[in-house]
């Protein structure tokens, strides 16, 4: 029997902590049983992209691929694959494998999985490295490729697969989705932005809290936040003191917690949502005198990804991106650090000449 010809694409790689990526060529698998393979036709740029290529968190290696919001096309499935076909529009997340084994992943809860597999910057049950979706094409395990809503457009949604996720998992974990919550949502990046949106959509008050005047005007008029408090201003952190069920912390540096807690109603969370490198400090008191909780929450599952792709769809929710090609992505995570975007960058894949 023939050997098939080896599967190769191009993607944007950074070679070193510089973080630099420039085009780089590699191997693909063949499509398995299990497997999609799937044309990249865009992808949104994460703040943990940055974390990964900068090794912000030690554990980089290079060659690496970043991007973990992609959205595809299914060029082809393997044999017993049943819940794509080819030409679906597809969405690939945060992971691109799990022990299936352990508790987490018995509960579908896979993104707790401790052998879980990374769409980048990891190793594969082949021993090959995973590469992500800054490039033309991925080879994935159909348990972790999701449908896109009919109607929903690809770099709409490509945001939705970790922004919008990491928000929804929580709201819906903790139970909190009912109408008339008081939620506040402390920084408005590509999480936080979403943040408000889904919180609206489900019928709550939202605060935006932020550390300076600049997105005022943005939150309220643009993102539909029913107000806005400077983290400075001592007087309205005063006023807003014990008025939150819940604050969404999505801010990716280090910062104090006591003021944000001192918001909190009595059994309220404060749910952590940025990476961080550095030890976080707060004083107990502050959660003991109202029973309060720290919890983190990391992306969500691969059944909360269709539901939040769902619930996204009939509230006609998108987020606010910034469409560029590949040429542009290095100056795209620079303005990204700077925080000079609104509110999520998606490159157009399938538009750009990769190999360039």
């Amino acid at each position: 029997m023939a050997l098939e010809t080896e599967r190769t694409t191009t993607g944007w790689a950074a070679r070193d902590a510089s973080g630099i990526l420039s085009p780089y060529t590699y191997s693909l698998r063949n499509t398995g049983p299990e497997d999609v393979y799937v044309k990249v036709l865009c992808c949104g740029v994460c703040h943990s992209d940055i974390h990964q290529i900068k090794n912000d968190l030690g554990m980089s290696n290079y060659p690496m691929v970043p991007g973990h919001e992609v959205v595809g096309e299914v060029v082809e499935v393997g044999s017993t694959v049943t819940k794509f076909k080819v030409g679906d529009t597809v969405g690939v997340g945060v992971l691109v494998g799990c022990c299936r084994n352990c508790r987490p992943c018995k509960a579908d809860i896979e993104q707790y999985c401790n052998k879980k597999i990374w769409s980048y910057n990891d190793v594969y049950t082949d021993g090959k490295p995973t590469q992500g979706g800054f490039a033309g094409a991925m080879v994935v395990d159909q348990k972790f490729v999701v449908k896109i809503p009919e109607g929903m457009a690809p770099e709409q949604a490509a945001p939705l697969l970790c922004a919008g996720l990491t928000v929804y998992s929580p709201l819906s974990h903790f139970g909190l989705t009912q109408r008339g919550l008081r939620g506040g949502i402390l920084g408005i990046g590509g999480v936080g932005h979403m943040g408000v949106k889904i919180a609206k959509a489900m019928g709550h008050h939202v605060t935006v809290i932020s550390s300076s005047e600049k997105k005022r005007e943005e939150a309220m008029e643009h993102l539909g936040a029913d107000e806005y408090v400077v983290s400075s201003d001592s007087s309205r952190m005063q006023e807003a003191a014990d008025s939150l069920d819940y604050i969404i912390d999505t801010v990716p540096v280090f910062h104090p917690l006591e003021p944000y807690l001192s918001l909190l109603k009595l059994d309220g969370k404060l749910i952590l949502m940025g990476v961080i490198n550095t030890p976080l400090q707060f004083l107990t008191p502050v959660v003991m005198l109202g029973r309060k909780s720290i919890t983190g929450s990391f992306i969500g599952s691969m059944k909360e990804t269709e539901e939040m792709l769902e619930f996204c769809k009939e509230k006609g929710l998108s987020s606010m991106i910034e469409v560029v090609k590949m040429d542009y992505v290095n100056k795209a995570l620079e303005r990204l650090e700077k925080n000079d975007v609104r509110y999520r960058f998606v490159v157009d894949v399938a538009g750009s000449k990769l190999d360039q």
